[in-house]
């Protein structure tokens, strides 16, 4: 099981999605839950992505056009940093 560890820039984010687009919490953490069982699940539809701000990382679904940015960390073994959270499309898109 991998270990998540949020970026404070992604933790700023989710708060203000969750206000924004009244996330259920409970939607939050089973997403999580299976991310950090398994990031690769058929649920997540993990994949790599080219980011403006970030490069190349991974992108997983959480629900409709919301998406989350995260990388394995490589200093340490089972770890999973959460970078970025938000839209998949449009001028505000994360990637």
């Amino acid at each position: 099981m991998y270990k998540l560890i949020q970026a404070k820039s992604f933790t700023r984010k989710l708060k203000k999605l969750i206000e924004k687009r009244r996330l259920t919490i409970d939607l939050l953490k089973s997403k999580f839950q299976v991310l950090a069982i398994d990031p690769f699940h058929k649920s997540l539809r993990t994949h790599k992505v080219n980011t403006r701000k970030l490069g190349y990382q991974y992108s997983s679904s959480i629900e409709g056009d919301l998406r989350i940015i995260w990388n394995f960390d490589s200093d340490k073994n089972l770890v999973i940093l959460l970078l970025d959270i938000g839209g998949h499309s449009g001028s505000s898109g994360i990637y």
